[in-house]
């Protein structure tokens, strides 16, 4: 009779590690967030904003004494030399050996033993379109599929979809999404000049009046036949509204750097480099018994 306190003790140590792993981060991984699941939409990881991340410690140099180059040969090609040269063989230290496969058990493994879910991770395909004009505000056209294939649900947002860029993972309510957005952005304006000094009539598409205050979105069509489709929707529109200046800043400093990286290149446009191709022979290995000489 004693042994059903102790079991049900141990489910319940149990469950409390695996709700402080989830809740602190591993040491040393800035990926996640201090709740790894919270309850409300957040970003998972870093937002990008522009600064240059820290310098990559120099890379060993690959220096040959003259005395082992046997033989060399340059040629001229695409504006740039390339030199190929024959060396002594160089002694190649062995390809370490692959660390054996040990399989151990997690506390999630374990709790999935005795039926309780684990966090649920779900992948969020989905194609957006800006609308941007000088008189009114950005206005979203988004398609997503629900299953990663088959037909998309399409929506009007009024949150700018080019400000939910720079994060891959977020959370919300116990679930964590893998986004994979592809988006462009119109300015209807300048496509509506365009149209004009060509005589071409441009009609832009008409979009859904919104409430003003935090961005929210309408569905085109018919609502799907399960709501949960829509809560990773839901929840960049939450990240949005939450974290909004957030997510100006980092979209802007990642812009400035961007059109700084164009005009640096327009200026000083990349030349080719030289390139020295190293190469030994080694002896034939001896054939195989029976094998062909």
């Amino acid at each position: 009779m004693k042994s059903i306190p102790l079991v049900l003790a141990a489910v319940m140590a149990l469950v409390a590690s695996v709700r402080a792993q989830e809740e602190a981060p591993a040491s040393g991984d800035p990926t996640l967030a201090p709740a790894a699941f919270p309850a409300t939409a957040r970003i998972l990881g870093d937002l990008p904003d522009g600064t240059p991340p820290p310098p990559q410690p120099p890379q060993p140099v690959f220096n040959i004494p003259a005395k082992d180059i046997l033989a060399t040969a340059t040629h001229q090609q695409g504006g740039r030399s390339i030199t190929i040269r024959r060396i002594k063989p160089i002694a190649l230290p062995l390809p370490p050996e692959p660390a054996p496969v040990v399989a151990e058990s997690t506390p999630q493994d374990d709790l999935a033993e005795i039926g309780v879910p684990r966090p649920k991770r779900d992948f969020l395909f989905l194609g957006a379109t800006v609308y941007r004009s000088k008189d009114s505000p950005p206005r979203t056209l988004v398609r997503f599929w629900p299953d990663g294939h088959g037909e998309p649900v399409s929506l009007w947002s009024s949150a700018d979809f080019g400000l939910l860029t720079g994060f891959a993972d977020f959370a919300a309510d116990g679930h964590r999404y893998s986004l994979f957005m592809s988006w462009s952005h119109e300015d209807i304006d300048r496509m509506a000049d365009l149209h004009a000094s060509h005589d071409i009539p441009y009609e832009a598409p008409v979009m859904p009046d919104f409430p003003a205050g935090k961005a929210t979105f309408t569905l085109i069509g018919d609502p799907p036949d399960d709501p949960e489709i829509l809560a990773p929707i839901q929840a960049l529109h939450d990240i949005y509204n939450n974290e909004l200046a957030r997510l100006k800043a980092a979209y802007q400093g990642r812009e400035r750097v961007r059109l700084q990286r164009e005009a640096d290149l327009k200026a000083n446009p990349p030349r080719p480099k030289n390139i020295t191709l190293n190469y030994w022979r080694t002896e034939r290995p001896a054939p195989a018994k029976g094998g062909a000489k």
